[in-house]
């Protein structure tokens, strides 16, 4: 099945095709509840309401102090490079609508540079069940919240047999295919999508980050939603794009954003915490890190 969400398009799929109509509620059911929770252009939403009330203990519901618990998790794991509070940043590069609107526009200017607040920023209290923002801090959870939703849809379905879950190349799956491994296209947006290589998957997550999606045009050039949290600027680093590999969608995903950000060092330090990695170059060239499986041609 495929669906479309947020500004991208996904796909469902699972191992008995009689389990579709349950696995297409449980996923409308999820994607439901964390767009309440995390879509920071609706002015109702979690986020929306938490981001507007800085310095406040905030009540939030279990989906959302779940989706801040992964964004601070991803935060922890690849030392903020993946960092939750680039709102600010994000916003000053023009980017505070759906992406569709602030792709029509016409190029503007930016404003300043804004290095994000950092998690610590950001407290969560799981007995209170409140999260409170230091002033200036506001939280976008995007990235993370998109692939901890495709791990939540098949951790539910999974008791009944395989399942897998795509969201703008985020990848979650847990269990077989219909006949076997699931086959998962790797879309990095540098590749053509008729040479894109394909891997075959027994579980966990794939996620990839890219500087070639969600462009848009600034009067002094090109931005892009990947923000190095250090400056507040779109990365600009030796890679165009990173897929990785991981026991999760939101590791895999978080590992892939801190990639970009890391640059240079990224193979080692992906090599370091043991994922399985994909990295293109700005020029093109392909660079596999800890056992990247055999990848045969679309």
């Amino acid at each position: 099945m495929r669906f479309a969400v947020w500004g991208l398009t996904g796909t469902l799929e699972v191992e008995d095709p009689a389990r579709g109509p349950e696995a297409e509620r449980v996923l409308w059911r999820w994607l439901t509840a964390v767009d309440a929770a995390c879509n920071r252009f609706d002015p109702r939403s979690e986020i929306s309401r938490l981001n507007e009330s800085p310095n406040v203990d905030v009540a939030v519901s279990p989906v959302f102090e779940r989706a801040v618990a992964v964004a601070l998790a991803a935060a922890a794991a690849t030392d903020d490079a993946c960092d939750p509070t680039v709102e600010p940043a994000l916003v000053t590069l023009g980017y505070d609508a759906d992406f569709d609107v602030v792709a029509s526009r016409t190029p503007r200017a930016a404003g300043p540079a804004v290095m994000a607040a950092g998690p610590g920023a950001v407290t969560l209290d799981r007995e209170r069940h409140t999260v409170r923002l230091a002033p200036g801090c506001r939280l976008d959870l995007g990235a993370t919240a998109k692939a901890l939703t495709c791990d939540a849809v098949v951790d539910e379905l999974a008791p009944g047999g395989g399942a897998l879950v795509e969201i703008g190349g985020d990848v979650a799956i847990r269990g077989p295919g219909p006949t076997g491994p699931w086959v998962v296209g790797v879309d990095d947006g540098v590749t053509t999508p008729a040479a894109a290589p394909r891997v075959f998957a027994h579980g966990g997550g794939i996620a990839t980050s890219s500087i070639a999606r969600r462009a848009w045009r600034l009067e002094t050039g090109r931005a892009h939603h990947i923000i190095d949290p250090r400056t507040g600027a779109p990365v600009a680093g030796p890679y165009a794009s990173a897929t990785v590999a991981a026991p999760t969608c939101w590791q895999a995903n978080a590992f892939a954003t801190a990639a970009l950000v890391w640059g240079a060092d990224a193979p080692a330090r992906l090599d370091t915490a043991g994922w399985a990695a994909r990295l293109v170059g700005t020029a093109g060239q392909v660079e596999l890190v800890a056992g990247w499986p055999a990848e045969e041609a679309a």
